[in-house]
């Protein structure tokens, strides 16, 4: 193909992408490009009328670096580099380890690595440049591999015909190829070149001196120091004794302890030895006692641990045991404390035992209506209504049958499911009140959100409360349908039924009239009936909204009685009773009922007034007292708020039969309130 740029060529470069091309130059003219079979890879450079430079080619770099290293043994390495045009050459590197050091004038990279930079580096690049184009190596890695060590204390003891044993270890990574090699090896012993095992049993005493065993992974090479090995007579004196049974298991952060027992009827002095020995523990070859507390970086199992023991002529040995390093056991996760009645409750804690680790749960103070699994900790179970409430201090806990764990104590509520109930008056007259409040099961205190779809435009909605209140103009005499008034405690919803508000006209609906009693003492009969009236001489119907617990109703009349108790002591507000003829409704203004305490004595405080804050200043500001009272001294539940600072003296009436207890406290004008006073008693007859 040909590519043609019509432009004046007394400078002109020409960027070749990706396949090979013949270049010819038209001075001061056009410039065409077509297929071909020259191997330009770099720009064209045209000046003057005609005559073109073919550009230089790149240098060359060439070498092959060594792939690893001996941590304490030097690296270095220098790649070959040309280039034809004689140009000076700048080399650079990428992914340098950080113990090497890299020359720039020659591309040498070279260090030595300590034990601390074990491992592979990775991607190193070496490049080289004239000035103009780069050329890089191609990326390779070094690793840095720890020197090899061979390690063991092989017995120096041995008795003829009695069997002889003693197998190194290495700190060669696992899988690693290793051939291991011996020097004087004894003629009654057999040597592993696999795993470096010299064993036999002994024909002939005597010593057998200068022993060495070695190991190379083909690389490197390490050797035991040289031993002897002496054979003594079964005829010889008695040998020593070993036994006892070490512990095959410890808890990160415990000590592990075990000696030996020994004997020796010969009477020499007696050292002990070992091999394969856990890092983290200590020996001592005068008792045969080891010891240590491991951490948890060393936690797994350490195997073919030999305790032994020589007089210096025999020597005896533990069979070879193995001690598993384990984490301390804990327990984790964070059970749900709050479950509605009828739903599904599921709480399974996790443990940092190892996988295939044998664990049993146990709990205390387990609810009712749970069930709990000992194999797994789950603890599961749906609470009925008759469940609700608190169930507190409930424990879960685990064992692996050495060590235990606990997750710390927690608890549930079960509460009811969220509902919202009331009667909305179906109708209101224009240019009279209309009210509204659903009230719900919700236990007092719990923080609860109203919402309402469908408001009508003449009415406001209280969204703490839920109250839809509003006066309707004759302007807005109709009906108002599918209002829904919800509630939300953040994880439960309800809803009221929709329902429907009609404005009449003013004037053509029922009233309704009377002043209910706002107070009535315990034992005593409360009743109130509304007077009304209806133009429309229909059938009037009554409802209630939020009536006293002790109270019955009269739909037929609207007839409110009851006779409340002591335990029905207290205030009963947002009463509204309403009336409808079927069309409108009416409703008298919202009332409280309050039911006293049945009026039978009375206790006189005094008190001390009050001038100094608790640190000794002036105290400033005083706006009154307040007086707490109750019939236990750790609920004074009742409070009377006196608004006056001058005062020394109150006296509380009211009181029935019985032991009642007082205290006093004071508050400021911005309204912080002091510490109690001392609590008094009086015992009412």
């Amino acid at each position: 193909m040909v590519f043609t740029v019509s432009k004046n060529l007394c400078r002109l470069r020409l960027a070749l992408l990706g396949f090979a091309v013949a270049l010819s130059l038209v001075a001061c003219g056009q410039v065409g490009v077509s297929g071909g079979n020259s191997p330009l890879s770099s720009s064209a450079t045209s000046t003057g009328s005609g005559t073109a430079t073919t550009p230089a080619a790149p240098p060359v770099i060439s070498g092959t670096p060594a792939a690893s290293v001996v941590a304490g043994q030097n690296y270095s390495f220098t790649p070959t580099a040309t280039d034809a045009a004689g140009n000076t050459l700048t080399f650079s590197i990428s992914n340098m380890p950080a113990w090497a050091s890299f020359d720039p004038s020659s591309g040498t990279l070279s260090g030595t690595p300590t034990t601390a930079s074990v491992g592979t580096f990775a991607n190193i690049t070496i490049s080289v440049s004239d000035g103009t184009t780069s050329v890089p190596l191609a990326p390779f890695s070094i690793t840095v591999v720890a020197p090899l060590a061979i390690s063991g204390n092989p017995p120096t003891a041995a008795v003829v015909g009695t069997p002889y044993s003693f197998e190194p270890t290495t700190n060669a990574a696992l899988g690693t190829s290793l051939t291991f090699s011996v020097q004087n090896q004894p003629t009654w012993a057999s040597f592993n070149p696999t795993t470096g095992t010299l064993s036999g049993t002994p024909t002939q005493t005597g010593p057998f001196a200068n022993i060495v065993i070695s190991v190379t992974d083909g690389f490197q090479t390490s050797s035991l120091p040289a031993f002897t090995i002496t054979v003594s007579s079964p005829n010889a004196a008695n040998p020593p004794t070993i036994s006892g049974i070490p512990a095959s298991g410890v808890t990160v952060g415990s000590t592990y302890s075990f000696t030996p027992t020994t004997t020796d009827p010969s009477g020499n002095t007696l050292t002990f030895s070992i091999q394969n020995q856990p890092a983290w523990a200590s020996f001592s070859t005068s008792t045969g006692s080891l010891t240590g507390a491991p951490t948890s970086a060393q936690v797994g199992t350490y195997s073919g641990i030999v305790i032994s023991v020589s007089d210096g002529i025999q020597s005896a040995s533990l069979p070879a045991f193995s001690i598993k390093v384990v984490a301390s056991l804990t327990l984790s996760g964070s059970p749900a404390t709050r479950v509605t009645v009828g739903s599904g409750y599921s709480f399974t804690p996790t443990s940092n035992a190892p996988a295939g680790t044998t664990l049993t749960y146990s709990i205390a103070n387990r609810p009712a209506w749970a069930t709990f699994s000992a194999a797994s900790g789950m603890l599961s179970g749906t609470p009925t209504s008759s469940q609700t409430g608190t169930y507190s201090n409930i424990v879960i806990s685990a064992t692996d049958g050495v060590q235990s764990a606990s997750l710390t104590a927690f608890s549930i509520q079960v509460v009811l499911p969220l509902a919202i109930s009331g009667n909305p008056p179906a109708s209101v007259a224009a240019g009279k009140s209309y009210s509204f409040q659903p009230t719900t099961n919700a236990p007092s205190g719990t923080a609860l959100t109203f919402t309402i779809q469908n408001k009508p435009a003449w009415a406001a909605f209280n969204a703490a409360t839920g109250a839809l209140t509003g006066t309707p103009a004759t302007s807005q005499v109709g009906t108002y349908a599918n209002i829904a008034i919800s509630v939300s405690s953040g994880t439960q919803s309800a809803s009221l039924a929709a329902f429907s508000i009609t404005v009449t006209s003013s004037g053509s609906g029922p009233t309704i009239a009377g002043n209910p009693p706002s107070s009535v003492n315990a034992g005593a009969a409360y009743s109130f009936t509304p007077t009304t009236t209806d133009p429309s001489g229909n059938t009037l119907t009554f409802s209630i909204q939020n009536p006293p617990s002790w109270a019955s109703f009269n739909t037929a009349n609207g007839a409110l009685t009851g006779t409340p108790t002591t335990a029905n002591i207290g205030t009963y507000s947002g009463i509204v009773i309403s009336v409808s003829d079927g069309t409108t409704s009416a409703s008298l203004p919202e009332f409280s009922i309050t039911v006293n305490q049945v009026s039978n004595g009375s206790a006189t405080l005094t008190w001390t007034p009050v001038t100094q804050n608790t640190n000794g200043t002036p105290l400033t500001g005083l706006a009154g007292y307040t007086v707490y009272y109750g019939t236990s001294q750790s609920a004074l539940n009742t409070t009377v708020t006196l608004a006056n600072p001058s005062l020394t003296t109150y006296t509380v009436t009211n009181l029935s039969a019985g032991t009642w207890y007082f205290a006093v406290a004071a508050y400021t004008s911005s309204g912080t309130q002091g510490l109690k006073s001392n609590v008094g008693s009086k015992t009412i007859n």
